[in-house]
């Protein structure tokens, strides 16, 4: 198991996930983390990007997910995401952190959210 890792931090996109009738209706605001865990030292000793993972095309990938399906619960948000990622990226694990900023609550909540971890085995 490595303990390399690539972290990703406060991706924000807009887009239709949730329960309710009009979350699916007008876009709100999701925050997301990721955590990559691959083997680094040849990109460190090489200096060269074809031996890392390129976390530009990591972001594109999440944002198409986000944006690309409606979901009404995080977690089936964040599953999704966690298989693109170790699907297309080169990436041993991924951890996954998802946040619906100002859900629709009856009390003040800045956000909810979900945390998760896939691997490849």
């Amino acid at each position: 198991m490595t303990t390399d890792r690539i972290r990703i931090t406060g991706l924000e996109v807009l887009a239709r996930h949730g329960v309710l009738p009009h979350e699916k209706e007008r876009a709100q605001p999701f925050e997301i983390d990721l955590e990559l865990e691959a083997t680094l030292g040849e990109a460190a000793r090489s200096d060269d990007l074809s031996a890392t993972i390129d976390y530009g095309a990591v972001v594109e990938m999440v944002v198409a997910v986000v944006e690309g399906t409606s979901f009404a619960l995080l977690e089936a948000l964040a599953e999704a995401i966690a298989l693109e990622v170790l699907s297309g990226s080169g990436a041993e694990a991924v951890t996954v952190e998802v946040r619906k900023v100002r859900p629709p609550l009856e009390a003040h909540v800045s956000s909810v959210g979900v945390r998760l971890r896939r691997t490849l085995a």
